[in-house]
């Protein structure tokens, strides 16, 4: 009786492995557009930010591409040079296969972008709503993001 336990817990332990091995290899194959990305994802933050911290820890572990990160003293000049909207800014801006991608966006709508690849600048999802990835707390309904067009006007990309 006694082997038939340590055989029945290794079993059970084995499932639970092959079970988390596999919702994270798949979390990563439900992003393909993004981990084919060609070159690295940049993601620019204030120095001071903690929540741009969590949100580069979600990044990384739902992609395989190569994220840099760099803290820089004025976010402000990132925004400006890729034309995003005052209205539609946040914290960090991240870069991936040309577009800009602005602030606490999940990355079904980044997958979204790249899969698509519209004739826009990037897409952004302005301040730092509760519950998007990076920041704590409940999400209160959908979280909306924006795509920004060549000419800076800016419409309803997806809700998530």
């Amino acid at each position: 009786m006694g082997k038939s336990l340590i055989i029945g817990t290794a079993v059970i332990i084995a499932l639970i492995l092959a079970i988390f091995l596999f919702a994270k290899s798949s979390s990563a194959s439900s992003f393909g557009s993004i981990n084919a990305v060609d070159g690295n994802i940049e993601i620019y933050k204030s120095m001071s930010c903690g929540c741009c911290e969590v949100y580069l820890k979600y990044a990384n572990s739902k992609v395989d591409p190569k994220i840099n990160v760099f803290d820089v003293q004025d976010p402000n000049e990132i925004k400006s040079r890729y034309g995003i909207p005052s209205e539609l800014q946040s914290c960090h801006t991240t870069i991936v296969g040309g577009y800009f991608v602005e602030g606490h966006v999940p990355l079904e709508a980044v997958e979204k972008l790249l899969k698509e690849q519209p004739d826009i600048k990037g897409i952004a999802m302005p301040g730092m709503p509760s519950g998007s990835p990076g920041m704590p707390g409940q999400k209160y309904g959908d979280f909306v993001i924006y795509a920004v067009a060549n000419d800076g006007s800016y419409s309803e990309f997806m809700r998530i």
